[in-house]
C-alpha cells in the first residue's frame, strides 16, 4: 500500500505541474453508478477516487452519484441524469443500462452541451447514436459468448444463465452470449430471470437456482450475472446435491468466489475489470474538456478476461490491492 500512495502522491504532482490549467477550463464530472454495498461498484468507486486525484489536481471536481435501491432502476438512474444536468456539470459518466428508460435522459445531457463517455453498459453502437464521445467497459455479449465457450471446453453441455435484474441490457447480453456461446459449441442454454428484487436476497436466488436444477437434472453449468449472485449459487448447488456434477461459473469477481476458484468448487469467472471502466473514463473525459483530446480507440474494452485456477494467484494479488 505504500508504494501505491508514493505513486499516486508522484502521479498527482507530476499532473499538477504538467497539466495545470485555469480554473475556468477545470472539468466538472458526475459519475453514475451502483448501490453503497454492492461490492463490484465499490472497485468501481476506487477507480474514480483515483482518477479524482488527477481532475482534482487540475482545479476539477468529481461527483459521484449513487443509486441508493435497485427496486426502481430506471427511474432512479433517469433521476440521476437529471440531478447532473441540474448541477451543470461539463462531464457524465454513465452507464447505459436501462435504454428506453435513459436514451432520452443522456440525449438531454448532450443537447445541454455535457460531454458523455457510456461506462461499464451500452457499448460503442449506443454510445454513437446517443452522441456520446466514447465507451468504456467490457463487450457484455462476446464475454458471454467466452463464458459458454468454457462450459463446453470443460465438457458441460447444457448450462443456465441466473439473471436477477432481467431487462438490463448489459445483463440481458451476458445470458444472450453465454447461451450462443455454448449453443454454437454444440450444447444448450437457458435463461433463467428472476425478479429484480431477488438481487442481493442469497435466500431467494439460492432456493430458485435449487428449484431449477432439482426439476431439470441435464443442467450441467450454472452461470450468475453477478459475483454476489454466485454465492447464493453455489448454496443451491449445494443444497440440491449437484457440486460434484454442475459447473459454477460467474460473471464478476468477489472474494468467496476467488476463494471457491483456489479450492476448486468454483470452475471461473469473468473479470470485465471495473477499476479500469471508471478509472479511464474518468480522466479521459477530464482530459476530453480540459484538453480537447481525442482518442482514436473505440471502444475502450477492459474486458473480458477469465479467472481460474491458472491465474488465480496473480489476480489475488491485484484483489490485496483493492483494484480487483
Amino acid at each position: 500500500m505504500k508504494s501505491i500512495k508514493r505513486f499516486s502522491v508522484a502521479l498527482l504532482a507530476a499532473t499538477a505541474v504538467t497539466f495545470a490549467v485555469p480554473a475556468a477550463m477545470a472539468a466538472n464530472i458526475a459519475v453514475v453508478g451502483g448501490k453503497n454495498d454492492d461490492a463490484f461498484w465499490n472497485l468501481i468507486k476506487k477507480g474514480v477516487d483515483d482518477a479524482r486525484l488527477v481532475v482534482e489536481a487540475n482545479g476539477g471536481k468529481v461527483n459521484y452519484l449513487r443509486l441508493q435501491t435497485y427496486d426502481n432502476f430506471a427511474p432512479d438512474v433517469v433521476q440521476l441524469i437529471q440531478t447532473a444536468i441540474s448541477q451543470k456539470v461539463d462531464g457524465l459518466v454513465i452507464p447505459n443500462w436501462v435504454p428506453e428508460g435513459e436514451d432520452p435522459a443522456i440525449k438531454e445531457a448532450v443537447a445541454a452541451g455535457i460531454k458523455v463517455i457510456l461506462m461499464n453498459a451500452g457499448g460503442i453502437d449506443k454510445a454513437k447514436e446517443l452522441g456520446a464521445i466514447n465507451y468504456v467497459g467490457s463487450d457484455e455479449y462476446l464475454a458471454g459468448v467466452a463464458g459458454g465457450e468454457y462450459f463446453f471446453k470443460n465438457g458441460k453441455k447444457n448450462v443456465l444463465c441466473v439473471n436477477t435484474v432481467p431487462g438490463a441490457a448489459n445483463l440481458e447480453a451476458r445470458c444472450k452470449g453465454v447461451i450462443e456461446g455454448i449453443t454454437k459449441s454444440g450444447g444448450a442454454g437457458n435463461q433463467l430471470p428472476l425478479p429484480a428484487t431477488s438481487f442481493g436476497d442469497a435466500t431467494a436466488v439460492a432456493e430458485a437456482i435449487k428449484a431449477t436444477l432439482l426439476q431439470d437434472s441435464k443442467i450441467d453449468g450454472v452461470i450468475t450475472i453477478s459475483a454476489g449472485d454466485a454465492d447464493s449459487a453455489a448454496i443451491g448447488i449445494q443444497q440440491a446435491g449437484k457440486t460434484e456434477g454442475v459447473l459454477l461459473g460467474t460473471f464478476d469477481l468477489n472474494q468467496s468466489g476467488l476463494d471457491r476458484i483456489k479450492s476448486g468448487t468454483q470452475s471461473f469467472a469473468i473479470d470485465q475489470q471495473p477499476y479500469l471502466q471508471s478509472l479511464l473514463a474518468v480522466t479521459l473525459l477530464a482530459s476530453a474538456i480540459d484538453f480537447g483530446t481525442e482518442l482514436p480507440t473505440s471502444p475502450v474494452l477492459t474486458g473480458p478476461s477469465i479467472v481460474d485456477k491458472s491465474n488465480i494467484e496473480a489476480t489475488l494479488a491485484g484483489v490485496s490491492k483493492g483494484a480487483r
